[in-house]
Parts: C-alpha cells; structure tokens; sequence
C-alpha cells in the first residue's frame, strides 16, 4: 500500500541529496543556460511570461480600486516570495528537455498532474502564508508611521512618501523588513521546487536542503538574491512588461543553478 507523502519522500528512507559548493562563476552560467533556453522557444516561453505582468497589472488595478496605494509596493515586491512557485511551468519545461519529452508550453501545464504535485503545492503554500504575512506587517507598518486609513490617490500617497519624515521612516523601515522576508524565503526555497519536482523527496526535505546549500554557499546565494531582486525590478520599470522574458529566464536558470547545486542520485551531472 502506497503511503501518502508530502513532507518527506514515498520511500522507507529518508533521501537527503548532497549538495555542492557553487560560485559567482556558477550563477553566470546558469543564466546563461537560462537565456539559451528561452532563446530557444521565445514564442512560447514569453506566452507563459505573459502571465506575471498580468497579474502584477491585476495587483496594480486592485489597489487602486481599494484606495489600498500603500500596499501597492509591498504587493508587486512581495510578488517575489511566491515567484518561485509561480514559475513552475517553467521548471517542467526544463525537466522535460532533459528528458527529450515535448517542450510545447501547453505540455508544461502537465505538471499540475504530477505525483508529487501534493509535496510542490505544500511549498507553495508555505511561500503564500510569507506573502500574506508580508503584507500584513508592510500595513501595520504604514499604519504605526501614518495611522489608520488610506491615501485617496497614488499621487497624495507619493506626496507622503517622499516629502514629509513620516515617508523617510515608511521607506526605511519597510525595505529593511522586506529584505528579512526575501532572505528567509531565498535561503528555504532556491532550489526547494525544482528539487521536489525532479525527485519527489517531499517538501520538508526540500526546504531543508535549501538551507543546506545556502549554508554551503551563503555569498553566493546572496549574489543570487541580489541578481535576481536586480531582474525583476528591471522588468517591473516597463510597465510590468519586461516580466515575461525575465521571469522566464529566471525560471530556466533557477533549474540549472539547482542542477549545479544539488547532486543527481546518480551521482554527478
């Protein structure tokens, strides 16, 4: 009789993967990789992109209907902590290319059929209680700065923001606890989907070997963070636009930097 696993692998023991040491040189290359392989299906990689600055538009029109302007920034950042999941079709199609199975964008959605989609979606999961709690704490924040309420318009919140000491503060103190929340998600979840993806270990035992290969690396899962955090606002300048290439190429280079972070059962890759 098949067990029901989520948070450690189906098998009766517990497979914990080696991981690597990786440097900046391995995070070049994985981006690299990462560009080849959307250059490779551009049409259908981009479609997939389209999905991001879609949603962060949605965001956008959501706060502004909600007269929600301060939560603004913290929704299209906090965006990041639960990118990882987000990119999951992409993940498949890098899995699937190793595997010389069919790389069509409408095969990447198979994934949402896979055994060990119960494991992928208790991470996902995990990533959206840090969303949610993100954006709790960016409007207990503006309300310890400014008080309860919200501005009436984007243009009055800006105002706030940039001109009066209040705003300094907002800014200050915002950014520095945002940067807790992304280091704490980073350094649990860099290589916790593709891992689980690839090999069905469980969610618990993926989570854990994020932190091990942060441990192992932990400047140049830094860098990472900083590559990555440095794309998504490049992407984000455009009107949101520029997401659907960087997201994808994120998403490729994210399945390489964990090919070479975490080695194969086989041995190595």
């Amino acid at each position: 009789m098949s067990s029901f696993h989520v948070l450690t692998n189906p098998g009766q023991q517990l497979d914990i993967p080696e991981v690597r040491s990786i440097g900046p040189a391995d995070l070049v290359d994985a981006l690299r990789l990462g560009w080849r392989d959307f250059w490779q299906r551009p049409s259908h990689l981009a479609f997939l992109g389209l999905i991001y600055p879609l949603c962060g538009a949605a965001l956008a029109l959501w706060s502004s209907g909600n007269n929600s302007w301060p939560l603004l920034f913290p929704l299209i950042s906090g965006f990041a902590l639960v990118g990882p999941f987000l990119a999951l079709p992409i993940y498949e199609m890098s899995r699937r290319e190793e595997l010389g199975l069919d790389t069509h964008w409408r095969a990447a959605f198979d994934v949402f059929r896979s055994p060990a989609f119960a494991s992928i979606a208790a991470v996902g999961v995990m990533m959206l209680i840090a969303f949610t709690v993100w954006l709790m704490v960016a409007q207990f924040i503006y309300e310890s700065t400014f008080g309860p309420g919200s501005p009436a318009t984007l243009a009055v919140f800006l105002s706030e923001l940039f001109n009066t000491p209040q705003g300094t503060s907002l800014m200050i103190w915002g950014n520095l606890i945002g940067l807790l929340f992304a280091a704490a998600v980073l350094a649990t979840m860099v290589v916790s989907i593709p891992l689980v993806l690839d090999r069905d270990v469980g969610a618990a035992v993926a989570i854990f070997t994020s932190l091990r290969v942060t441990i192992r690396n932990p400047l140049t899962i830094a860098l990472w963070g900083i590559i990555v955090a440095a794309l998504l606002v490049t992407g984000v300048i455009p009107l949101l636009v520029g997401l659907a290439v960087v997201v994808p190429v994120l998403g490729h280079a994210t399945w390489h930097l964990y090919r070479k972070a975490v080695v194969p059962p086989g041995g190595a890759r």
